[in-house]
């Protein structure tokens, strides 16, 4: 099912540059310094429960398709919140759902992820479809079963050097203690995720301060001590293997705003008697004091805007987040980041890698910013632009002004592990198609196509994340 020259160049004299370039790179060690994975699968390192489990639950690119033409979330097996116990879906159903509806996803990314795992992982000949449904299912349970297919085996199988979970700052990282405890050598590390004790917005978040004040002994009813809290959750992260925090916040909007302003600011915000207004100024305020904690403690500071979060009402309600239904929304950059660059854009032990889903900022913003500012590095395409064409148009718009030395090569973002492989080759094939470009215009020779190929692939997301 898959041609050896899928995603390279249709023109014959570039597609053997891209050839070249791509058996340097190909069989390059996976650095995947930033998803959501469950670190549960390699504390424990249990069989997989079911292909439906491993393959379509956890996968929003999967079941967002499916809803949009018609199918429900209880029919793939997606249990409204709160009645997990009382529903029971037959598994095995919903991949015959699944493989009946393959077609939706054709020309999309999924499907090229998908079929790259059932060829190469699970070696199924055929094509998935209603017809071979029920052979795909017990091939794939089947293998489930054995040690080959055990977290541990599959992660080395996959040739995994590092790979980085993203958790609450409320999580007690169990998992990664187990981990790190543990005599295996594979490297997962967590990521700190402060939004839930950040976003005033964010569902829980008066008991996530007490939470936080719980944990760490500290009175997040005072503005001090609450920043203080922060620092000591970060320190804990940091001990569990974290070399990043991120942030996923509506906009990239930053403020610098003085002590007793903060100050009043957090004491509406504690009390719940604030605006949409200074909700959104508190995050603000709070991206500017994250970029101030990593300097001091060196976390490289990941900015993950624009995305209107849980946009399905009816879903978000009934199910809860993360279930398919973020839309990307306009997103400035200029403007937004500029109280924090002014207070931190000249340091040099500062990193923050800025992310957009708004393609219309990357030449116009993030390019020129990141061309200029030492504390910035423009991120790969992301989530609905994880794609062929996605990683194109990013290189294009943005290599011309700020180099590729101010990018950070490429990260996966996924919760389906075994796409990470999948995910891996297609960005190298794509960066490979990109500088075989150039090499043919002949504004690189193949040499330093060859070098940057490399750095892509495997350097630059090292350096970028303190790996």
């Amino acid at each position: 099912m898959l041609h050896p020259d899928r995603l390279l160049p249709s023109d014959p004299t570039t597609r053997d540059i891209a050839r070249n370039l791509y058996a340097q790179v190909k069989n390059l060690p996976i650095i995947s310094p930033h998803g959501h994975t469950d670190p549960a699968w390699f504390a424990d390192n249990q069989p997989f429960g079911n292909p439906t489990d491993l393959l379509i639950t956890p996968d929003h690119y999967i079941f967002r398709m499916l809803f949009s033409q018609g199918i429900s979330l209880q029919q793939l097996g997606i249990p409204p919140v709160g009645r997990e116990a009382q529903t029971h879906t037959d598994p095995k159903q919903v991949w015959q759902i699944f493989a009946s509806h393959y077609h939706l996803f054709r020309g999309t990314p999924s499907q090229l992820w998908l079929d790259h795992v059932f060829a190469e992982i699970f070696e199924l000949p055929e094509q998935l479809n209603a017809d071979t449904a029920n052979a795909y299912y017990d091939r794939i349970d089947a293998l489930l079963q054995t040690q080959d297919f055990l977290p541990r085996r599959l992660f080395e199988r996959f040739n995994i050097e590092l790979l980085a979970t993203t958790e609450s700052p409320l999580d007690d990282l169990k998992h990664h203690n187990v981990i790190l405890e543990s005599d295996w050598t594979g490297r997962v590390i967590t990521t700190f995720r402060p939004d839930p004790v950040l976003d005033p917005e964010f569902e829980g978040f008066k008991a996530n301060l007490s939470t936080l004040a719980s944990i760490t002994g500290k009175d997040t009813s005072s503005y001090s001590q609450y920043l203080e809290a922060l620092s000591v959750r970060r320190a804990f992260f940091k001990a569990h293997g974290a070399t990043a925090s991120d942030h996923g916040h509506p906009t990239a909007g930053t403020a610098n705003l003085s002590r007793s302003e903060s100050e009043a600011l957090f004491e509406k915000i504690f009390r719940s008697e604030f605006s949409a207004a200074e909700a959104e100024l508190f995050r603000r305020q709070m991206l500017t004091e994250m970029a101030a904690m990593s300097l001091e403690d060196g976390l490289v500071m990941q900015i993950h805007p624009g995305s209107y979060r849980n946009h399905n009402s009816h879903l978000f309600e009934t199910f809860g987040r993360d279930k398919g239904a973020d839309i990307p929304v306009q997103t400035e950059y200029v403007k937004a980041l500029k109280p924090l660059l002014d207070r931190f854009g000249n340091e040099p032990d500062l990193s923050v890698i800025l992310f957009t889903l708004d393609e219309t900022a990357y030449s116009r913003e993030l390019a020129p910013l990141a061309g200029h500012y030492p504390i910035l590095k423009l991120g790969p395409a992301w989530w609905f632009h994880d794609s062929p064409e996605g990683m194109r148009r990013i290189r294009q718009q943005t290599i011309e002004t700020a180099g590729f030395y101010n990018t950070v090569g490429f990260n996966d973002d996924t919760r389906a592990f075994l796409s990470i492989p999948a995910r891996h080759d297609m960005s190298r094939r794509i960066d490979c198609g990109f500088l075989a470009g150039l090499v043919a215009e002949h504004r690189m020779d193949e040499q330093e196509a060859c070098e940057v190929a490399e750095q892509l692939a495997y350097g630059l997301v090292k350096r970028a994340y303190n790996l």
